[in-house]
């Protein structure tokens, strides 16, 4: 049963982060206050399989983990892009990676007790190295490949830290037919 929000503040705001304090009441009459609500940008990932049938992924800095990340390309979904555009812009800024062969894994939230956005997961097929990569102004990433073996190795072995990542990677080799039940 939904809480019905009675009141809603702006705690804080500044550039892609929102902190807002709500006032709830829940479906049995209690009252729920405060409730912090982070508002975040919803954000893409694209699995990428090469020709070779190697995944892509990228090696970085992640500060406020303090640890450095294997993850899948993406970024923020920029505003009035649709999920499946930023993917694919995301891929060629971030691995210089094209394909003809997008489809669409899935959308999960990404932290629905704290967060309001959603992730949206894609898998590319057959994509190959085809142009420049273009970081954002304060990205410094390291490509990588990896083949199915060595994929399963870093996934039994935990190095692949990005819990909502690791959903969309397990249903990308379900698709790809790289698990065995």
């Amino acid at each position: 049963m939904k809480w019905n929000v009675l009141e809603s503040k702006d705690i804080f705001s500044e550039n892609w982060l929102k902190l807002r304090k709500d006032k709830c009441m829940l479906p049995d009459g209690r009252i729920m206050d405060p409730y912090y609500v982070i508002e975040v940008p919803s954000w893409t990932n694209m699995v990428i399989i090469t020709k070779d049938e190697k995944i892509v992924l990228v090696k970085q800095y992640r500060h406020a983990s303090g640890e450095i990340t294997l993850e899948l390309p993406g970024g923020l979904l920029e505003k009035g892009e649709t999920p499946k555009i930023s993917a694919i812009r995301e891929m060629q800024e971030e691995t210089g990676y094209v394909s003809n062969e997008i489809e669409f894994l899935s959308q999960v939230l990404s932290n629905p007790a704290l967060h309001n956005n959603t992730a949206y997961f894609f898998l590319a097929r057959n994509a190959e190295k085809m142009v420049a990569t273009h970081f954002d102004p304060f990205e410094d990433l390291q490509l990588e490949t990896y083949t199915k073996e060595e994929l399963k190795q870093l996934l039994n072995e935990g190095k692949i830290q990005h819990g909502v990542q690791v959903g969309a990677i397990y249903q990308a080799m379900l698709r790809l037919n790289w698990m065995s039940w």
